[in-house]
């Protein structure tokens, strides 16, 4: 199995900043890609920022220019730096994983259980 557990969420201000952490950890042989998604309360979840295992990203374009999405394949480990944060950001950031378990496995997706950010106005 693979487990993902996101760490970081929490109360912040208009303008403040958080960094979300995301720690991938059970049976992998690859992790392909990571991401961050958020879901705020009646809406789908979206993307937020996701890179690939040789470093390239994608960000949304209301997390471009504020938010970093950062990982570190040795420790699979994924950071999502998060400035200049606002009220709309406020959602549950879910950490997403695309994995290979075995060498003959296909790609699997696994998420977290989400860190809750809240930003007041």
């Amino acid at each position: 199995q693979v487990q993902l557990m996101e760490s970081g969420g929490g109360l912040v201000q208009a303008g403040g900043s958080l960094r979300l952490s995301c720690g991938a950890s059970g049976s992998i042989f690859r992790i392909n890609s990571m991401g961050w998604y958020r879901q705020a309360p009646g809406k789908q979840r979206e993307l937020v920022a996701r890179i690939t295992d040789g470093g390239s990203t994608n960000y949304s374009d209301s997390g471009k220019g504020r938010f970093t999405v950062s990982r570190d394949n040795a420790k699979n480990l994924l950071y999502l730096q998060m400035n200049s944060l606002k009220p709309e950001d406020t959602a549950v950031y879910y950490c997403q994983a695309n994995v290979v378990i075995a060498p003959s496995a296909r790609l699997h997706d696994y998420w977290g259980q989400g860190t809750r950010v809240t930003v007041s106005s």
